[in-house]
Formats: C-alpha cells, structure tokens, sequence
C-alpha cells in the first residue's frame, strides 16, 4: 500500500513538473475590455483588436482578452474610466472628455486650432502624460496608451463656411472645449456621447455634430447630412482618448505577463493608434464624395483670419481654469506645441 502511495505521489509530482515545463501551467489570464462603439467601427477594428490580438499572441495564449463593444457590461459611455478604476472592466477605450473637467491637463490638445497632425499630438500627449498626468489625474489607473483622433470637423443639414453660419444651429458637441467653441460661433451646444448621434440627427434633435471623418461610416453621418466643413492646417479640434487598465489587475499580473502588457503600451502605441484612426479619415471621406455630398474647405488662411479670432478666448478662459486647479496652462501648451513640432521634425 505505501508503496502504491509512493508511486502515485511521484507520478503526480511528474505530472505537475511536465505541465510547468510546457506552461500549460502557469497563470491564465482574462480581461474584459469594454468600449462604447460597435465592433466593426474603425477604433475597434483597426486599433483596439490589433492591440488585443497583439497581446494573446505575445503572451502565448496565457492573456486572453474579451471584448464588449457598444456598452454591453452596462453603464454609459461617460462611466467608462470609474468601471476601470472599479474592477467592472478591466481595461476601457474612451473618450477622456466624456468626465469634463476631471482631467484637466489632457484638455491642452482639445484647444481650437491647436493639433495639425494627430501622430504628433499622441507622441507629446504620452510625453506629457508620463511627466504630468501619470501619478496625479491618471493615479488611479494604468494607462496602456494616450492619444488624439484626426482632424475634427462639422457635418451639418446646412452648409457651414463661415461662422455665422452656425448661427442658431443645434450641434452635437464632443468636450467642454467644443461645446465652449459652438456657443462662441452662435450654435447651440448639445452634448452627447458619438452613439447617440445617429438617432439624433434622424429626428432632427440636433442640426449637425463634430466628429472626425473615421467615425462617420459607423454611424452613417453621410446619408445623414449632406455638408462637410473640413479645414486646413490645424485642427478645429480634436479629443483626447485613453486606453486603461484596472490598476489591481495589472499589479497582480505575474512579472511576464507584466512585461507583454507593457511591450503592448507606451509612445509607439499612441502614436500607432493616433495614426491609424487619422488614417482611417480618408476611407470614410470617400464615402461622402461617393453619395454627391457637399465637402467644404476652409483654407488655412481663412481659419486663421475669421475663425480663430472668435475662438481665441477659449485659450484664455482655458488658462484661467488652470490657474485656479494650480496648473500652469500656458506651459502645457507651449511644452504640447514643442513635443508635436519635435515629433514632426523627426519624422
């Protein structure tokens, strides 16, 4: 009988040390990543899968990564970055201005005619993030990757050339900033996260919305409305995004499992995903060349001369607020214009 025993307890113990040597064994791994567009928009599909695959695959399959589009653990796009702090997902997509004024340094790249190029803004919002934002706005999450959508711009029921146009229009605005720049040109704000659009401009609640060309073919902008107003040179504007993980459940990962998170992290994937979204501007544009639609250019030149100075006061309401939260506003733009202007002379 002992030696019966013996025998099983050291076939067991063989059995344990083959499924160590194989990793078969070790920890396994499934996160939740929860995000409010539906699967087949271009941020799922071009960066946040590229990104979830990337990570099975680099850990050998021990990571596996569910994915949940279009709020389907629950909640509203606006509790996205509170379910991440709260363990309800354990990484999230969002927009950052969806809390406003909750994380005020990433603002600085939602400023009106700021950002030109949106790999250069995603490579100073990361920089920024790590010597700023990462252990005071962010310290209660781990943040994979910071970066900005291509230029933003108005689709609109009537066309838009000059800011009086705006003029008593309803649009649907997607930060503290935008809406701060519609009541400026006369338009009425209304706020919304980008699913509800659709629905929106279908019933005629809203005149027309702000959101970059990629989101435009999901929601089906372009049979929608049929003005574009885009513009030369910087930006009307654009939105800060974040991708984070539940601060908890990435300290208890194992140490090499650690490390295929944070290979999948960083500057090279904000700039990845800053530039991929901006990329997928001109397929969705297309779309709207394709139906007939009316795509207005404002030049550079007239940006500067009859938009800019209507806007202009944001910058300084901008840097007051800061003040008040005991940032200095003025540095942080100035440091966001040096980073993208380095970004660029690199590349």
């Amino acid at each position: 009988m002992n030696n019966r025993r013996t025998l099983l307890g050291l076939i067991g113990g063989a059995a344990v040390a083959a499924i160590a040597a194989t990793g078969a064994y070790a920890q396994d791994v499934t996160l939740k990543l929860h995000q409010f567009l539906p699967a087949q928009a271009n941020v799922p599909k071009l960066v946040l899968d590229v990104w979830a695959d990337n990570i099975e695959r680099d850990s050998g399959g021990r990571i596996k990564i569910d994915r949940f589009p279009s709020m389907q653990l629950g909640g509203k796009p606006p509790e996205l970055l509170d379910q991440a702090i709260d363990g309800v997902a354990d990484v999230v997509w969002t927009v950052v201005g969806y809390t406003p004024g909750r994380f005020p340094s990433t603002e600085v790249f939602e400023l009106p005619f700021m950002v030109e190029d949106a790999r250069a803004a995603s490579y100073a919002y990361w920089k920024m993030f790590e010597s700023h934002m990462k252990d005071t706005e962010f310290k209660d999450v781990h943040i994979v990757g910071t970066w900005v959508h291509g230029p933003g711009m108005f689709h609109t029921a009537d066309p838009v050339e000059v800011p009086a146009d705006l003029n008593g229009m309803k649009i649907r605005g997607g930060s503290r900033l935008v809406n701060q720049l519609l009541e400026l040109t006369g338009a009425t704000p209304v706020g919304m996260p980008v699913p509800a659009v659709s629905e929106a401009l279908s019933k005629g609640v809203i005149d027309g919305t702000t959101i970059p060309w990629e989101v435009t073919a999901a929601l089906k902008v372009p049979e929608l409305v049929e003005n574009h107003t885009e513009f030369e040179g910087p930006a009307l504007y654009n939105l800060t995004f974040v991708l984070a993980m539940n601060k908890a459940k990435y300290e208890s990962l194992p140490d090499d499992l650690k490390a295929v998170v944070d290979k999948n992290s960083g500057l090279d994937f904000s700039v990845f995903a800053g530039g991929t979204q901006s990329d997928a501007d001109g397929p969705a544009r297309a779309i709207a060349v394709e139906l007939g639609n009316n795509i207005i250019t404002v030049s550079a030149e007239t940006a500067k001369t009859e938009w800019l100075p209507i806007v202009q006061p944001i910058y300084d309401t901008w840097i007051a607020d800061m003040a008040g939260k005991g940032i200095d506003g003025q540095a942080l733009i100035d440091e966001a214009r040096a980073l993208m202007a380095e970004y660029t002379a690199n590349h």
